[in-house]
């Protein structure tokens, strides 16, 4: 945090002050107090509140502008919120602009682009851009805002392998910088910012829209493919040495399950503890059939969801929850996924850990995710084969527990786990580590995003993020 923005709340806020700045802007001006500001605050982390001094719900790039200005003249630090999946901080004494207002979306078929405003999420792209049969770099979760997801990298289940992250095929950015100023950021106008931006998480501006390419993609073969939980080590296993036998084509991850005993669930899965193989495949579905096979026969099946889908139908892979939850998570990158890692994982998840997390989830990375685009980017994550997410549900009272099985589970995955990470994938307590966010970007992107942050924001307004101090 730079010394200039220590200690800044916005308890000096006079009533004269909220009133000039309602007049400035056409969306809502909140206080705490109201259900209106709990209602603009409110996070998919339930555990994660957020708690500034006043909100502003942006209908438009100038209204962002006019709540850069008056943060500016009142020396508050600025918080953003689209859809609000990723909550590194509670904002306090802050401005917090919220985007969802911001909903404009423009597909060129022709040039194979989407334009996005601010608000916009997935689930609102993808039948747009599927009336022309192109699709875009989506993640596991329609329902995140683009906007964040793709300033993270954004890392899919479908498309990554083959065409990277979703931060790679960006051809602008529309952003209002700490001065209060709206850029046109582009490789060539700005290729320092451009750069910082993808990667850099939030730290550098609020974007307003977005331009990036989309592409040719309807459909996929595809979904889930439940195994009781005792067979986890049988399923590993035969995941380990099955990855290296499928292209880049093929996306699969698995997740360690121990789910709720709800109605939504079908009956076998119901309060069950599973092992949940996913797969995303896009040549033909008899191909597909075939490549799987070996996954389908390593253990007995629950349920077997996979199959030919419309490419709108990209949640059915990881089936991510919707509603708003309170939980706790952690994640790490691992260099490798040896024998023993798999053993490890389950000690630590399996039948007779113990382990109370609702996911414990690994990625297969590779292929597209760790070549460089056209244009560079800071997203740091490239040449790691594998992410881990681990996520456990409980409000806050349980906190310390939870919290520690947590650490006992990623804890005992250290000996393999890399230094650096997925941004998108880091809970507030990592993204508020500073030496920890360096550590994930390595030293040498640290200190150049930290060099553009000086340039942009010196002061550091851009704060309640996955935060890179001002060299």
């Amino acid at each position: 945090m730079s010394t200039s923005m220590s200690g800044i709340t916005g308890g000096n806020l006079r009533p004269d002050d909220i009133t000039a700045l309602r007049r400035a802007v056409r969306g809502p001006v909140l206080e705490p107090g109201s259900e209106e500001y709990a209602a603009e605050c409110a996070t998919y982390n339930l555990t994660c509140g957020l708690r500034p001094a006043v909100a502003v719900g942006a209908t438009s790039e100038s209204d962002v502008l006019e709540a850069v200005r008056f943060a500016a003249r009142h020396g508050l630090p600025v918080a953003v919120k689209s859809a609000a999946h990723q909550i590194a901080s509670a904002a306090e004494g802050g401005l917090l602009i919220t985007t969802q207002r911001m909903t404009g979306i423009i597909v060129d078929a022709q040039q194979c682009t989407v334009r996005a405003q601010a608000g916009v999420r997935w689930n609102e792209v993808l039948p747009r851009a599927a009336e022309f049969g192109l699709a875009p770099v989506v993640g596991s979760a329609p329902n995140v805002g683009v906007v964040g997801y793709t300033l993270g990298g954004g890392q899919s289940p479908l498309l990554g392998r083959t065409h990277g992250y979703a931060a790679d095929h960006v051809r602008w950015l529309n952003v209002v910088t700490a001065d209060g100023e709206l850029r046109r950021v582009t490789p060539q106008s700005e290729p320092d910012l451009f750069w910082a931006l993808l990667g850099g998480k939030g730290n550098f501006g609020v974007v307003t829209e977005t331009e990036f390419k989309v592409f040719p993609v309807s459909r996929f073969y595809g979904g889930g493919i439940y195994f009781p939980g005792e067979h986890l080590a049988q399923v590993l296993d035969a995941w380990r040495a099955w990855l290296p036998t499928v292209g880049e084509e093929m996306t699969s991850s698995i997740g360690i399950q121990r789910l709720p005993d709800i109605p939504v669930l079908p009956e076998p899965l119901r309060g069950a503890f599973v092992v949940h193989l996913r797969i995303g495949y896009l040549g033909s579905s008899a191909d597909g059939a075939g490549l799987i096979a070996p996954m389908r026969a390593a253990a007995p099946v629950l349920i077997d969801l996979v199959g030919e889908k419309p490419f709108t139908a990209i949640g059915e892979i990881h089936m991510d929850p919707v509603d708003p939850m309170p939980y706790f998570d952690r994640s790490l990158c691992l260099e490798e996924f040896s024998e023993k890692t798999a053993q490890a994982l389950v000690d630590l998840t399996g039948p007779e850990s113990g382990c109370s997390l609702a996911n414990l989830e690994i990625r297969a990375l590779g292929g597209a995710f760790d070549r460089e685009p056209e244009f560079p980017n800071s997203v740091p994550s490239r040449g790691l084969p594998y992410v881990v997410f681990g996520f456990a549900v409980g409000a806050a009272d349980h906190a310390e527990l939870l919290q520690a099985d947590l650490a006992r589970v990623m804890d005992g995955l250290a000996p393999w786990a890399a230094q650096r990470n997925l941004v998108n994938f880091l809970s507030p307590d990592e993204a508020t580590d500073l030496e920890g966010v360096r550590a994930v970007y390595g030293a040498e992107r640290y200190d150049r995003l930290a060099a553009v942050k000086r340039r942009y924001d010196p002061a550091n307004v851009f704060r309640f993020n996955h935060n890179i101090t001002p060299a």
